[in-house]
């Protein structure tokens, strides 16, 4: 096992364990790079609210996991290439990022540190398919229920369900008995307050980087985009729920061993 975090790619840190499950949380970090800091018009609280916290804690259910450090408001790993950087609101749920116009050089210098991250996950992919023939990748995240601010109504449930899996990037036929043991697991687990509302497609369908592993690992990798709702925070204050965040990750654990027990009778 080893840890890695390359100096020249510090948008990123891994954790490269044994067997075929991945955790990945590529919008767990906060940080920035202070040429990126300095030119934000959004305050932490303001950019805490769209990234995903916790995510990162989650990640360690499993063996290898890879963890992003950067804000996504300096790049965002989940998106296209030509998407990864905000440059304008309609870019970012309509909020003003920046306090003035950056210049290029500096939403390049972001770029490098993308193509840095997908050049180590192909080498960090292909070493696992060949090792395991077949893996497993959680792609771990969380959305916001509550748009119309701190004392606003959540969200309809019926529309926001409190863990949306994302299937909308693979070849869902191949893949079922995956998809559908880690449905049931989730679902089945003790959770506190009642059994977690799971469903899938409903609010997404995955991003970028799940698709990307499906394009270049379509016969080895199966990404699961698992996005939880915000019920395990005051997505306002940023303020934690201590047993249900512990609870997510047990219940991830719990269904990580069932999801690689199915994948190895494929």
């Amino acid at each position: 096992m080893k840890e890695t975090e390359d100096a020249d790619a510090r948008i990123w840190r891994s954790h490269v364990g044994s067997g075929p499950l991945v955790a990945t949380a590529v919008h767990d970090g906060h940080d920035a790079r202070d040429e990126v800091a300095k030119h934000f018009a959004l305050d932490d609280a303001g950019r805490l609210r769209e990234e995903d916290p916790f995510t990162g804690d989650w990640a360690q259910v499993a063996p290898t996991r890879v963890i992003g450090t950067r804000s996504r408001f300096e790049v965002d790993l989940n998106r296209p290439r030509d998407k990864a950087v905000y440059r304008t609101p309609s870019d970012a749920w309509g909020l003003t990022v920046w306090k003035d116009n950056p210049s290029d050089e500096m939403f390049e210098r972001s770029l490098a540190q993308y193509d840095a991250f997908y050049d180590a996950m192909r080498i960090l992919f292909t070493e696992i398919s060949q090792l395991h023939g077949r893996f497993v990748v959680f792609d771990l995240h969380s959305y916001n229920h509550r748009r119309n601010g701190s004392e606003g109504l959540h969200a309809d449930p019926e529309d926001n369900p409190q863990v949306n899996i994302g299937t909308g990037t693979m070849n869902r036929q191949k893949w079922a008995p995956v998809i559908d043991t880690l449905i049931e697991t989730l679902r089945s687990f003790d959770f506190p307050g009642g059994k977690l509302d799971v469903r899938e497609n409903v609010k997404f369908q995955g991003g970028n980087w799940p698709r990307w592993i499906h394009e270049n690992f379509p016969d080895e990798g199966v990404a699961i985009a698992i996005e939880f709702k915000k019920f395990f925070m005051d997505e306002w204050s940023g303020l934690p729920d201590d047993r249900h965040i512990q609870a997510i990750g047990e219940a991830l654990r719990h269904s990580g061993t069932a999801v690689i027990e199915e994948l190895e009778r494929l």
